[in-house]
């Protein structure tokens, strides 16, 4: 176990897997379940780290990959590492890279080594191995730390699937070996595709190293919910109870919940920065897409009892500053949407903890998977972005 690095489950529920926990770090405590902002490169775009703070948020997830290209890891830890350079007090965790080798498939060559692409930036060409991403993310000084993966595109063939998650269980092995900071927790990725017997295998073999953590990784990158929901209930319960367990990259509030449900403690996605900054804000009654004419003159906020910034505002004031381009309409509903994500998480938890949960999320199922809702969501709600080069994931999207 790292130094400094604890996780205490106290509950759980009893008709659900739902869990609720202390996640302690060098950099402070958090409540589970737990929702992170990403924050690519150093920034949950959009929004200063006093206004990440007022969200509730307390852990929040920058990227390997794209603090390598820059400013450079050998640079941020220069400068005191990434709480410092970024002002951030609390708990970060890092990324490995994993994806974004996987996004910029077609500037990837994977072999047994690592990966070697090209820079999406300038075109450099450059290596990340196992060793390299956990010597970069020791620079950066994160308070956890995750192993390499090999992320696969789902549907793929079964011989592909298997290679990927060999090569990611072998990864994980040499991330820990090459683990030279010892006040930096690592988690292992549990990959597999949509196969049951193949998470298993994977979880077997990564349980039996010292992992401070779990992921169940290569999700949300294809495939159905209903797939996606039936590969973590067949994973977590095949993962160490009393070590936190992560759901990389997901997702909706439906989504959350359902890990939720299913044994997951952390979360991250880029849905709520993202969907901020193309006008869709999410709301306990369904999503709303602020740039629709229904708003023009809504004097009502979002919520009237949500606390975020957006909601001292009129709807129409909010469709106004997008329809002008106004830059304090994204900022806005980034505010917004992370709020209602560490709102969310905050209900969940308390829920939990009242033994209500499954009861809760059957009154929160309807609401959050309607089709007014889903319509509401499209196109901009994607959990992941695409493979496509020039995704936003390779321009450092958050």
């Amino acid at each position: 176990m790292a130094l400094g690095f604890q996780f205490e489950l106290l509950q759980t529920d009893d008709r659900t897997a739902a869990r609720l926990g202390t996640l302690t770090t060098p950099h402070g405590r958090v409540s589970t379940p737990v929702f992170m902002p990403v924050g690519t490169v150093g920034t949950v775009k959009g929004l200063s780290v006093d206004q990440v703070w007022s969200t509730g948020a307390g852990l929040i997830l920058g990227n390997t990959y794209h603090l390598a290209l820059r400013p450079g890891s050998e640079r941020v830890e220069k400068l005191g590492g990434l709480h410092q350079f970024m002002g951030w007090d609390g708990p970060i965790l890092t990324d490995s890279g994993g994806f974004q080798i996987f996004s910029l498939a077609a500037r990837t060559k994977i072999t047994e080594r690592g990966a070697v692409f090209h820079s999406h930036i300038d075109g450099r060409k450059l290596e990340l191995t196992p060793e390299e991403s956990i010597a970069i993310q020791e620079r950066l000084g994160s308070d956890i730390a995750m192993v390499l993966d090999h992320v696969i595109a789902l549907p793929a063939k079964h011989e592909d699937v298997v290679i990927a998650m060999e090569r990611s269980t072998r990864w994980a092995a040499r991330c820990l070996e090459a683990s030279k900071r010892p006040q930096q927790a690592m988690f292992a990725i549990v990959q597999g595709g949509l196969d049951l017997e193949l998470r298993q295998a994977s979880a077997r073999g990564l349980t039996a190293l010292p992992f401070d953590g779990f992921a169940v990784g290569g999700l949300s990158v294809g495939e159905p919910p209903v797939e996606m929901y039936r590969v973590i209930e067949g994973t977590t319960p095949h993962l160490p109870a009393d070590k936190p367990r992560y759901l990389m990259g997901v997702g909706t509030p439906i989504d959350l919940l359902e890990g939720i449900a299913r044994g997951v403690d952390m979360f991250d996605c880029v849905m709520p920065t993202r969907n901020g900054r193309n006008a869709m804000a999410f709301t306990w009654t369904g999503s709303v897409k602020m740039r629709n004419a229904k708003y023009a003159e809504d004097p009502e906020p979002l919520d009237p009892n949500c606390p975020c910034l957006a909601c001292r505002h009129s709807k129409a004031y909010l469709r106004h500053l997008f329809i002008a381009n106004e830059m304090l309409g994204p900022t806005l509903l980034t505010h917004h949407n992370l709020t209602f994500y560490q709102q969310l998480m905050a209900e969940a938890r308390k829920q939990i903890r009242l033994g209500s949960f499954a009861t809760w999320l059957e009154t929160m199922r309807p609401i959050l998977t309607s089709r007014a809702a889903q319509s509401e969501a499209s196109p901009d709600a994607t959990t992941r972005p695409s493979t496509d080069e020039s995704s936003t994931v390779a321009n450092d999207d958050n």
